[in-house]
């Protein structure tokens, strides 16, 4: 019977579902065998695919062939090899040719990578240690944030009951900053206007100390109207209670993102946000936390049910510890968004976590691996449906990207997850990845021509090859039956 039911689900169900629910409108009289096809490929959007190494890069060649390939046309996709000797062959050109494709397409799904160190440079026979790539990824696409959320499955206990969702302004900060290691001295800092005004001294100070770390940033200021709209918004529609966190008590600096965020939260959200009840224990109005607060809260508040937004720097620091509440890294998504010059967002998906090298050691040396792929799993599935709607056309792979996620959720909460969620009796990397494929193929495999022709022929009661209305109504009744839904009359 299961296997009946997996044929109507593999493309039979289609045909004879148009014929059984007819009812004022015009009834076939027969649908013929032939008019039932095969499934065929589904071909997915145009989207930038960028690999990394190590056990990540390994688990995700696994994941393409087993998840994506059989059932996906991904032709339309273009890929780029940002591993180091990637990066290396190609004097770092790959990495430039990779910003401007996901520029031009708009839609990025990226494995994660290695910045090596002097160590690795050497043992990896490098030119040169190559930085990360993320600085010159967030300048190209007008990086505006970085939102990294909780994932849920259901019947899993993680860390937070409720999504959590986070916002962390995507450039400036130290991340950009210039540095040098001088001795006794002066130092001035001045800006001179673009149109040729007068120069502006911003910081002036005498150094004492024999040796003395000098370093200078700024925060650009100009598109935390937008990081606000995107997090509003979001908050919004996951209902959550938003926080705009800084320092601003002692970085006065500071102050600009919060008037920004603030602004914007007044003019277009506050009704909202209040209709909805999610400022009734803040005092009807968007609060700020000092970031020193955020730390605690973040550790407090495991219900879950709260967004907040944070400078470059401290987004990065709180959202590991969101990570640490939610059990690990592999629970939380993180997407680069930026704004190409025509306002189509540009959006970057990766898992939140590293390559795992101590893992691939161990597969190097022939052990036994667990990996959990269920960050990068999320990060291609948000891929593929981004590329999906600026391609205007995302049903087809938005349902099979959803079936996908079930599938892996449902495993992990059913004891076929992983052993970071299952222990000891947890699958191996390699039998997860088999396990969740094994499934999407019951679902979207190729219909095999001599079972279908089976399963057809049992209810063709007049073996004329082709079926009334009524016995197609039969057919549908028994997979309904087998899927505990309601018969049609």
């Amino acid at each position: 019977c299961r296997q009946k039911a997996n044929m109507l689900r593999q493309g039979i169900f289609c045909a004879v579902r148009n014929a059984a629910v007819a009812r004022a409108t015009v009834v076939p009289s027969v649908v013929t065998l032939t008019s039932v096809q095969h499934r065929h490929k589904m071909t997915a959007a145009p989207m930038v695919y960028i690999s990394g190494e190590e056990m990540t890069h390994y688990c995700m060649n696994l994941i393409r062939e087993k998840w994506i390939e059989p059932f996906i046309d991904t032709s339309k996709w273009e890929y780029f090899d940002l591993s180091c000797h990637g990066r290396d062959n190609s004097d770092d050109k790959v990495l430039h040719d990779a910003v401007e494709a996901g520029k031009r397409i708009g839609a990025i799904f990226k494995e994660p990578t290695v910045t090596p160190t002097e160590v690795q440079r050497d043992l990896l026979g490098l030119k040169r240690a190559y930085g990360s790539p993320n600085g010159a990824m967030r300048k190209g696409w007008n990086g505006i944030t970085i939102s990294r959320d909780t994932i849920h499955i259901k019947g899993v206990e993680l860390g937070y009951r409720r999504p959590v969702l986070f916002e962390r302004h995507a450039v400036g900060g130290e991340y950009g900053a210039g540095h040098g290691v001088v001795g006794r001295g002066h130092v001035k800092t001045v800006f001179t206007p673009e149109n040729g005004g007068d120069e502006v001294v911003i910081d002036e100070r005498t150094l004492t100390d024999n040796e003395n770390a000098v370093v200078t940033y700024h925060n650009p200021l100009d598109n935390v109207p937008d990081l606000a709209h995107h997090f509003f918004s979001r908050c919004l529609r996951m209902h959550v209670t938003p926080y705009v966190v800084t320092k601003k008590t002692v970085f006065k600096w500071q102050e600009g993102y919060w008037v920004a965020m603030l602004n914007v939260f007044n003019e277009h959200y506050k009704q909202a946000f209040v209709d909805a009840g999610l400022l009734d224990n803040c005092g009807g109005e968007l609060q700020h936390l000092i970031s020193d607060a955020a730390t605690m809260q973040i550790i407090r508040w495991t219900e879950g049910g709260f967004g907040m937004a944070a400078h470059n720097y401290d987004g990065d620091m709180l959202t590991d510890e969101v990570a640490q509440a939610h059990r690990s890294p592999g629970f939380i998504t993180s997407n680069l968004i930026g704004k190409r010059d025509d306002g189509v967002l540009i959006m970057e998906f990766e898992a939140s976590h590293g390559t795992v090298a101590d893992m691939w050691n161990d597969h190097l040396n022939g052990k036994e691996t667990s990996l959990n792929p269920l960050g990068m799993a999320e990060a291609l599935i948000g891929a593929m449906q981004h590329a999906s709607k600026l391609a205007g056309d995302g049903s087809e792979i938005e349902n099979f990207t959803n079936d996908l996620r079930n599938i892996i959720h449902k495993a992990m909460a059913s004891g076929k997850g992983t052993r970071d969620l299952c222990g000891a009796t947890g699958l191996t990397t390699e039998e997860f990845v088999n396990y969740v494929g094994e499934r999407l193929g019951r679902v979207y495999g190729q219909v095999d021509d001599s079972e279908m022709q089976k399963l057809l022929a049992a209810f063709d009661a007049d073996a004329k090859g082709s079926l009334t209305y009524d016995e197609c109504k039969a057919l549908v009744n028994k997979f309904k039956a087998l899927h505990g839904k309601d018969t049609i009359e």
